[in-house]
């Protein structure tokens, strides 16, 4: 490893933020999805050009090798992570324990037994320079085929190893994020991606035994890849009558979704798919965050005469679809994991479906918070550290 000493010019070192595109060009890629990666593509000026060829030079974008088309490098999704925690804890006071990225030293992170690989995004000041020297050794000999390694010894990204910090909980965590058509007002999906990448950076870097994995709910229910979540967007609507009464086989649902309205809120399916997901994770703690803005309006049940699976598009919202989806979350709740709700209100219009929401909280004794897409992102990370602004179950 080589230094280099020059004069000091007085202006600050640079971070992670400052050496990552700009925070509009994340904010385009949250707010538009595909459609950002498309218009990328496809610009005539000749400056975005260089912009987006410079990118893909620094390892940020690539082309897919069977479509051609742009796509994301996984240092682009973890860098978006890092500025989504940097967005999320902006303007909070230094010097809390749960410190986040600043320009300024400050105390670092209590360290806990092992490391780990080096990735982007991480902070270098948990570097293990023992094991780091050791990787670099041990590769230069392989590269070297039984001859002595030379010296000077090359140090590259890919030996660093850093140390396990603050790994004080155990906990799974699956969010949980409607993606049904009038998500897309008031920016509120947005503020979910936003805070559902904050969390992956933040429990990455200061929980890294805990995990989380995503799936959206809109009128059928999918896990979503870390990788995609940047990209996914809420299910536009395809029907406008002011009554719904639809049903069909859920395997032919799931193998037609191009031909079914995909915008209403199948919450039922949702926590289902969450359940699923956890009952892989082996952690004793298990959490399901909800984020949604309204009253389930689909659900799952048996044909009474043949057994089969049903999708059912219900509008207006009906009570067999709460009850439905009731009982579900119950299900989650007896098999041990928690459930907190984070029901996204922007004004007294849409208060009328909180009094599912309190359903809810009280049949699965968990917690509920209510609050506006802008305030969101401080809400849920609140929650997950440390309980706070919780709203308790009426016994």
């Amino acid at each position: 490893m080589q230094y280099r000493y020059g004069e000091y010019d007085g202006h600050p070192f640079p971070t992670q933020d400052s050496l990552f595109p700009s925070p509009e060009i994340v904010n385009f890629i949250l707010q538009y999805g595909d459609e950002a990666m498309d218009a990328m593509e496809n610009m005539d000026d000749e400056v975005y050009q260089q912009y987006v060829q410079a990118m893909i030079d620094a390892g940020l974008l690539e082309e897919d090798p069977e479509t051609g088309k742009l796509r994301m490098t996984p240092r682009m999704v973890r860098g978006i992570e890092h500025r989504a925690l940097l967005d999320i804890f902006h303007g909070l006071d230094r010097g809390v324990k749960e410190g986040h990225t600043s320009e300024h030293a400050g105390r670092g992170d209590e360290r806990v037994e092992g490391t780990r690989p080096y990735q982007f995004g991480d902070p270098v000041s948990e570097l293990d320079v023992h094991a780091t020297m050791r990787n670099a050794l041990r590769r230069q000999v392989a590269e070297a085929q039984s001859e002595p390694p030379f010296l000077p010894l090359h140090v590259t990204m890919d030996d660093f190893e850093l140390h396990h910090t603050e790994s004080q909980t155990d906990v799974a965590m699956c969010i949980l994020i409607d993606m049904s058509g009038s998500m897309m007002r008031w920016g509120r999906f947005f503020q979910a991606k936003r805070v559902a990448l904050g969390m992956s950076a933040l429990m990455r870097r200061h929980f890294p035994q805990d995990t989380v994995d995503y799936a959206g709910f809109y009128s059928l229910a999918t896990p979503i890849r870390e990788s995609d979540l940047p990209l996914v967007m809420p299910k536009p609507v395809s029907l406008y009558d002011p009554v719904v009464r639809l049903r069909m086989p859920l395997e032919q649902a799931q193998q037609k979704e191009d031909r079914l309205p995909l915008h209403f809120t199948n919450l039922q399916l949702g926590l289902r798919t969450a359940r699923q997901l956890l009952s892989r994770r082996g952690a004793a703690n298990k959490q399901i965050f909800i984020i949604t803005d309204g009253q389930p309006t689909a659900h799952v049940d048996a044909n009474p005469h043949t057994g089969e699976e049903m999708l059912y598009l219900l509008y207006p919202p009906t009570e067999e679809t709460s009850t439905i989806t009731l009982k579900e979350a119950l299900r989650c709740q007896q098999q041990g994991i928690g459930i907190s709700t984070f029901a996204l209100v922007e004004d007294y219009y849409g208060m009328d479906w909180v009094g599912f929401i309190d359903q809810l909280t009280r049949l699965t004794r968990g917690t509920a918070f209510y609050c506006s897409s802008d305030d969101l992102s401080s809400t849920v990370i609140e929650s997950y550290l440390n309980g706070k602004r919780k709203k308790s179950f009426i016994k």
